[in-house]
């Protein structure tokens, strides 16, 4: 059973999804290292470089989630988050380099003209990786809706992109099979140039927030609304967000009455910080304190 202590949640759902990648991944490997051996596919040994790629990722991955959910420590004040994005970049690159290998080498096959030997035996091992990696897909699709996690986004939109691979090998093994010898290599370039579009939309993310990108504008939005809803805030002004693995940073400035005691003026920006914290799971929140009279009139980001 998931635990309630929604750290505990997260960390539940990341371990069971990142152990689920693993297995599934090294379980291809081994049926697709024999499907390739018998066929000399160029789809099948394309099936084969993504699932080896996939064990790579997986298994970074798998060591990246459960540093990131490690709490923080008097040497990372912040936490371990970004260790997520750092695994989703490095699958970017692994990703890139595979499909880059598998160009080379179906186009050398094309030239060739290779034929493709007992295709019905990588038709069959397609099939059962489509069943597999399905089940996978379905398990870590939950797990994201559990905890929002980058990483686990990442090898998601990685393992999602081996059905629609699959579905490519089958495809060109048939048409293989019946006489058309340049499908197997055509099929493969183009699985090749899909997962190098899908390794750049990984790496931009990822490479986003390492650069701390701000949060996204409907939950900005979401937080400013909030702030100006607590009783005795006239403006909010500074805001600045990011996110780290799990975790939400929120820093803004919220706008007071001047004529305020120090406890009371203490009191506001405790209710903000808790009614912004309770928005999301793991929200790390810091409110300072601005007299009216101190706020410019044109202040940056002031609302």
């Amino acid at each position: 059973m998931a635990a309630n202590n929604p750290h505990e949640n997260y960390a539940y759902w990341v371990k069971i999804a990142t152990r689920a990648s693993v297995s599934v991944a090294f379980i291809l490997i081994a049926v697709k290292i024999a499907a390739w051996l018998i066929t000399d596919s160029s789809s099948m040994l394309a099936s084969l470089t993504d699932s080896l790629l996939d064990s790579l990722a997986s298994l970074f991955t798998f060591f990246a989630v459960r540093y990131a959910v490690q709490p923080a420590d008097n040497e990372h004040r912040f936490g371990h988050g970004k260790a997520e994005s750092l695994a989703a970049l490095v699958q970017s690159a692994l990703i890139t380099g595979s499909a880059m290998l598998l160009l080379i080498h179906s186009v050398q096959q094309w030239v060739q003209g290779t034929p493709v030997q007992q295709a019905e035996i990588g038709v069959y091992v397609s099939v059962f990786a489509i069943a597999l990696t399905l089940a996978l897909v379905v398990l870590q699709r939950v797990a994201i809706k559990k905890t929002g996690s980058q990483a686990i986004a990442a090898d998601a939109l990685h393992f999602s992109s081996d059905l629609l691979l699959n579905s490519a090998v089958i495809v060109a093994l048939i048409l293989s099979a019946y006489g058309w010898l340049w499908a197997d290599s055509v099929f493969a370039i183009i699985i090749a140039v899909f997962l190098a579009q899908g390794a750049v939309r990984i790496g931009w993310d990822a490479f986003q927030s390492l650069m701390d990108r701000e949060l996204p504008s409907d939950e900005k939005q979401l937080i400013i609304d909030t702030i100006k809803g607590i009783q005795g805030v006239h403006g909010i002004h500074g805001l600045k967000t990011r996110s780290a693995g799990p975790t939400r940073f929120v820093q803004a400035h919220i706008e007071l009455d001047d004529n305020l005691n120090l406890r009371q003026a203490h009191d506001i920006a405790d209710k903000a910080e808790l009614a912004v914290a309770n928005l999301f799971d793991h929200t790390d929140v810091i409110i300072h304190m601005d007299p009216l009279s101190v706020v410019p009139a044109k202040v940056d980001g002031a609302t």
